[in-house]
């Protein structure tokens, strides 16, 4: 029975899946320009540090203000409307709410209102991948002690990379690579919310019209997202990641089964079965014909001859031996598609896509020398970008995750591109986002071997 079959029948019996909303910024906003017109799913409410910007949005997106208007969260649910407030304790601890959309973008936070939501016997759809990056093995751990499910948000590319490692393994593919496509050139990572837009190819007016966040969107610029997204992909697949970093290597659709193969045959994977972001430009800034900048893939070998053979009948583009293949979406319609993860979690009780071990992490690198005394101010901001490094590289040399480096202060000078660690910044180990940190790597880590 498909998911919508199962949503109309909901519908019918008067039984919705209830859903509770933390953070109704952009992404938030797009899923609910969805809500509405998706049948058998309630938006009780929605908590948001703004609730009159969340009501702006709301509006925005074409919601009737009569939609919003409950007094409180037992109002809403007895007349089948929202109420939008700031109290997310209140929501997630509510009997009725069956899943919980975490959509603040603020790790830290989203690490308290995931294992709050668990607590309270919750599925949660974290949109906020950067929290998943930085300790998702361990969410996943405590979401299954709980009884629930915990799950990336299908419409952002950590959830679309999975579905297709998912097809390529259930057909019987091995998968050799999967990834993202992104526009990248390496001075990028050195941006700011001041550069972001000319790099970014939009006007400021553009971004003023669509809401646009610059120090959101410069964290995708910079190299930071794509590592955090090909984090939370390896974590949940397994998939290997390169030893110093994403590479980016520039190509066209087309050339993806060629440029994502093993070194040995003429590609850029140190080996098989790899994550790794293409680049939307060439070298010398150009821009790439028919790229996949928006878009997802996974590249898969055809195993045998009679397989190789099966590629050239059906016109299957390939590598130039015809080993490998190449499936994608060119394009990821990011909050649109929320109402995948929600109905999969609610009715099927499975995530699209979560971590079940810690193979990768994202450590924060300095964008130019830092001072004693600066305050870090985290991903897309001006101080540091996100380097993806496996985790056992990262345990090694005690770097700083990405996630973490929010409002923090640096204690040792730092030189510009080099990875932060523990020791370089005073960090407030109080709060839950650290202690579950450090309870992921002693459940998770490598053993260290200890040092005079």
């Amino acid at each position: 029975m498909s998911l919508y079959a199962q949503l109309k029948q909901r519908a019918a019996d008067g039984k919705p899946i209830r859903i509770g909303l933390i953070g109704a910024g952009k992404f938030g906003s797009m899923y609910l320009a969805q809500v509405p017109r998706t049948p058998g799913v309630h938006l009780a409410a929605i908590a948001d540090l703004a609730p009159d910007a969340a009501r702006r949005n709301l509006a925005r997106v074409g919601w009737e203000p009569a939609r919003t208007d409950a007094a409180g969260l037992d109002d809403a649910l007895q007349r089948g409307t929202t109420h939008v407030g700031d109290d997310w304790r209140a929501l997630v601890s509510h009997p009725a709410i069956d899943v919980i959309v975490e959509c603040t973008g603020h790790p830290v936070a989203a690490v308290e209102h995931c294992l709050a939501a668990f607590g309270n016997g919750k599925h949660v759809v974290n949109v906020t991948v950067e929290a998943d990056a930085f300790c998702g093995p361990l969410l996943a751990h405590r979401a299954r002690e709980a009884g629930v499910v915990y799950s990336l948000a299908f419409g952002d590319q950590p959830a679309l990379i999975c579905d297709l490692v998912d097809w390529a393994r259930t057909c019987g593919f091995p998968v050799t690579a999967a990834g993202r496509g992104h526009k990248w050139l390496p001075h990028f990572c050195a941006s700011t919310p001041e550069t972001v837009w000319g790099y970014y190819g939009l006007t400021p007016e553009q971004a003023v019209r669509g809401g646009l966040n610059p120090k959101m969107f410069n964290s995708f610029l910079d190299g930071s997202k794509p590592s955090i997204e090909s984090t939370a992909v390896s974590n949940a697949t397994g998939l290997a990641v390169p030893g110093n970093g994403l590479l980016y290597p520039p190509a066209s659709v087309d050339q993806i089964p060629t440029v994502t193969r093993p070194i040995a045959e003429g590609g850029v994977l140190e080996k098989k079965g790899m994550v790794e972001v293409i680049s939307s430009l060439r070298p010398d800034g150009t821009p790439i014909d028919y790229d996949i900048r928006m878009g997802v893939w996974v590249t898969v070998e055809g195993e045998t001859g009679y397989i190789r053979n099966c590629f050239e009948e059906y016109n299957a583009h390939t590598d130039p031996t015809g080993r490998y293949f190449t499936l994608y979406k060119r394009w990821h319609l990011i909050g649109l598609e929320v109402g995948m993860s929600v109905a999969s979690v609610a009715l099927r009780g499975e995530a699209t896509g979560v971590a079940d071990g810690w193979n990768a992490d994202v450590v924060a690198t300095a964008k130019r020398d830092l001072r004693v005394g600066e305050l870090l101010d985290g991903e897309g901001g001006y101080t540091v970008w996100g380097r993806l490094l496996p985790a056992q590289t990262s345990q090694r040399i005690g770097g700083l995750p990405l996630g973490l480096a929010h409002d923090v202060k640096v204690v040792r000078p730092v030189k510009q591109g080099q990875s932060l660690t523990w020791s370089d910044v005073a960090l407030d180990t109080s709060t839950a986002a650290y202690r579950v940190r450090r309870e992921m790597e002693s459940l998770f880590g490598a053993p260290q071997l200890k040092t005079a």
